[in-house]
């Protein structure tokens, strides 16, 4: 299992630990990828002359092989508590959440989710709640305790057209019980200045622009190390800057950030040069990049990194589905 003290930037590249646990906390990458996934079915039904390699790549490479392979973002946080017991924190549940379940909680043995957090209400973040019950205890009457899950009151207001059935507690009289995933809806503030806690873990909210009409969600969290984790940024308010920056409230171990395309701008993300400029700005002793379109070679750009990494001081390096990383938190 890599460790945040010891992550390898050796020949360009972090793998994953081959689904060993070691008894203390981590982060599990289930998904790296842009809203649409990686391989783009654009590239693969409608081919370019030449075609797509990293997209055509997916035919012949099985997906566990292939760091190319990208799935919705979302992180898992194994987190072990003080006395021992592991707890699974969900941030994202996105459209491609039922092959994240089957490829990584697979390979890591992780058994269940245990709390869920939000970072908005687009669909490559909330399109697999539906799928939540198959991380629950199975219950054909319903009668289990629910997922705490932690949202904002906009994320909750727009779910709640999407999904009208995840939001009743009870049939109404004479409506059949049907098997559905039991939430816990829980609402959290848009400020740096409202953290919540989850399961023994402080989160703090951090607000990013994500496109100059909508506000989304980052989270800072961890007590002896400190993580922040920002998947859809176009721009940083200097308040929240100020709270993950080393010139600020202090320097994050880990950075784990956006960056859409390589080579061209866009106007919800952060793409490559200003994904890059912010870690620069931010100073993390450390820095994951996701978010990633087909426009990224893993080994390719992971090269490129390290000579930037080298450059600049701050390893940093283009993560990949299924990177389990052990982590003190």
């Amino acid at each position: 299992m890599e460790t945040l003290k010891n992550l390898s930037m050796e020949n360009g590249s972090i793998s994953g630990d081959g689904g060993l646990n070691n008894g203390g906390s981590s982060l599990i990458f289930l998904g790296t990828g842009c809203s649409s996934a990686v391989p783009n079915a654009r590239c693969l039904i409608q081919p370019s002359d030449p075609p797509c390699g990293v997209c055509f790549q997916s035919l012949s490479i099985p997906p566990e092989q292939n760091p190319n392979y990208r799935c919705n973002t979302s992180l898992l946080i194994d987190y072990c508590q003080d006395d021992g017991a592991h707890k699974y924190i969900l941030i994202d549940v996105g459209k491609t959440f039922r092959e994240q379940v089957l490829r990584w909680f697979v390979r890591h043995k992780i058994p269940r989710v245990d709390t869920i957090i939000l970072t908005h209400e687009h669909a490559d973040a909330i399109l697999g709640l539906d799928d939540i019950r198959a991380v629950q205890p199975f219950s054909p009457t319903n009668n289990i305790d629910p997922t705490p899950i932690f949202l904002t009151q906009f994320a909750l207001d727009s779910i709640s057209q999407k999904f009208p059935y995840l939001m009743r507690k009870k049939p109404k009289e004479g409506e059949e019980v049907r098997r559905v995933a039991q939430l816990d809806w829980r609402i959290i503030e848009s400020n740096c200045e409202k953290p919540f806690m989850s399961l023994g873990l402080e989160f703090v909210p951090l607000p990013v622009m994500h496109g100059e009409d909508y506000v989304c969600l980052g989270f800072l969290f961890g007590r002896k190390s400190r993580v922040a984790y920002i998947s859809d940024v176009s721009r940083f308010p200097s308040s929240t800057e100020y709270v993950i920056s080393k010139s600020g409230a202090g320097q994050l171990d880990l950075l784990i950030l956006d960056t859409l395309y390589k080579e061209n701008t866009h106007n919800t993300h952060l793409c490559f040069n200003q994904t890059l400029d912010a870690v620069k700005r931010i100073c993390p002793k450390k820095a994951l990049l996701i978010g990633m379109t087909h426009e990224f070679d893993h080994h390719e750009d992971n090269n490129i990194l390290a000579e930037w990494s080298r450059r600049e001081g701050i390893p940093v390096q283009l993560a990949h589905d299924g990177l389990r990383i052990h982590i003190d938190l």
